[in-house]
């Protein structure tokens, strides 16, 4: 799920503010307002959107499975999965999407091997993430876990080792179960047999409560949510409370509400001038700005890769700045928080300049004893810079990662050489390590999963990409 830093917006405009500080723009500047709700309100719509194609359209092409039933990808992105960008190939999925107004849900995990990672990440409409379950979390036993909407309270009942509440009335789960190499995929698929979903009255076998009532959820797309995200941000609001932790956001919401975005009412409202229009797109480009500016100043540029190692991706992380907020949805919506997972990605080698497998072969090396440092292992995995979705190759190899080093060729000094090009080395030994490139732009994330201290202090950086001049084949 996860998206790259580097984008097709044009960088321009403002630093983006916390939200402690949109209260010192007038109550009455709608342009003002109109770009403070943009930067606020366009993850929730972007996660609206891949909701309401994977779990409300089920003529979606990219429908998975209604709500409160998980569904299991049983096998690893390849180039033919174009319905996300920079998708991870290494940790098959399971999605869920979750209505939890009537009651809770329940998610129970099987007994995990102890060597094999996974992590199952809630994330509320808000896209802040408020709970793990997994590895890192709570450990490879079996056991049940409650995830609860914002009006329920009580204790956990018995056999529900925890329960997660959710700030929103919808959430979802997503599962990333560890894969070793392809003859590993009937394993995985094992695993995810495993997990299992259910209404919290089923698992406790007591009579389900009232169903909550039908939405009439409105259609989405990217031309859509484009031209009227605000509209689908009131839409979304009645389902994001501003109560319990919250409750902070109250002045926000009157202050968006001073220009007519009310959560649960159409957007703009009936009698809106043309001037107020024309001040909300004015807000709106200007917004646009904000965002593409945080996208280029969020990450620390480490050796050419931009490395963000402090972002939590829950309310308590962002702190109220909606600007980092925004650009960590544009730049990885879905993503885990830095403490389970570190992506540094670039498209620029160790020089600053483009990536392109048309113009030089590349090459990245790990010193001895200097490997991504993870609890669980890291992966190097190589994305079209045009589609941003993994290159085809006659190899079909898409990463390396950790468990395949065995297969590697290391240096005599004990170090380890990646060769990154569209052609195969001629050498053999070479050849093992190939991490095959499209003929053009490309980028590279790295992904380190549950990442040692040295990562998230910034002491273990990744040694940067080396251009070399394409081999004559001839």
């Amino acid at each position: 799920m996860f998206k790259p830093f580097m984008t097709g917006v044009a960088i321009a405009g403002l630093l983006l503010a916390p939200v402690s500080s949109f209260a010192a723009d007038s109550t009455n500047d709608t342009a003002a307002i109109a770009e403070q709700a943009i930067v606020y309100g366009l993850p929730m719509v972007d996660l609206y959107k891949l909701m309401y194609d994977q779990a409300i359209d089920t003529g979606n092409s990219q429908f998975k499975a209604p709500f409160n039933t998980l569904h299991n990808e049983s096998n690893v992105f390849t180039p033919a999965d174009t319905s996300i960008v920079t998708p991870n190939s290494d940790t098959p999925y399971s999605e869920l999407w979750m209505d939890l107004r009537a009651e809770p849900m329940v998610l129970c995990v099987p007994a995990v091997d102890k060597d094999r990672y996974y992590s199952v990440m809630l994330t509320s409409l808000y896209t802040f993430n408020f709970g793990y379950i997994g590895s890192r979390a709570t450990g490879n036993d079996a056991a049940c876990y409650a995830v609860a909407g914002p009006d329920w309270k009580g204790e956990a009942p018995k056999g529900i080792a925890k329960v997660f509440q959710s700030e929103t009335e919808f959430a979802t789960a997503l599962y990333r179960t560890q894969l070793f190499n392809a003859a590993d995929i009937d394993n995985v698929r094992k695993v995810q047999a495993g997990y299992t979903v259910e209404p919290l009255s089923a698992f406790l076998d007591e009579p389900a409560p009232a169903p909550a009532p039908e939405i009439d959820w409105p259609k989405i797309d990217d031309a859509s949510a484009k031209k009227n995200l605000l509209g689908y941000l009131a839409f979304l609001l009645q389902f994001a409370p501003a109560t319990g932790p919250a409750a902070v956001e109250q002045p926000l919401r009157e202050k968006f509400a001073s220009i007519g975005l009310e959560a649960g009412k159409p957007f703009p409202p009936a009698g809106t001038s043309d001037a107020e229009l024309a001040a909300i797109e004015q807000g709106t480009k200007a917004a646009t700005a904000d965002i593409a500016n945080a996208i280029r100043t969020m990450g620390k540029d480490e050796n050419g890769w931009s490395v963000n190692a402090s972002v939590q991706g829950n309310r308590a992380g962002y702190n109220g700045d909606w600007g980092l907020r925004a650009a960590v949805a544009i730049a990885g919506l879905l993503a885990n928080d830095a403490d389970e997972a570190v992506y540094p990605i670039t498209n620029v080698d160790v020089d600053h300049q483009k990536l392109d497998g048309s113009k030089s072969d590349y090459t990245i090396t790990f010193k001895p004893g200097e490997l991504p440092p993870a609890n669980a292992f890291w992966s190097v995995t190589m994305y079209d810079g045009k589609t941003q979705h993994l290159v085809a190759n006659p190899i079909n190899r898409y990463l390396i990662n950790a468990p395949m080093l065995p297969e590697l060729t290391k240096n005599a000094d004990g170090s380890l050489t990646l060769y990154i090009q569209k052609d195969p080395p001629a050498d053999p030994a070479q050849k093992a390590n190939w991490l095959p490139a499209p003929d053009g732009p490309f980028y590279i994330a790295m992904r380190i999963y549950w990442p040692k201290q040295a990562v998230l202090d910034g002491d273990w950086q990744p040694p940067g990409i080396i251009p070399h001049a394409i081999a004559d084949k001839g």
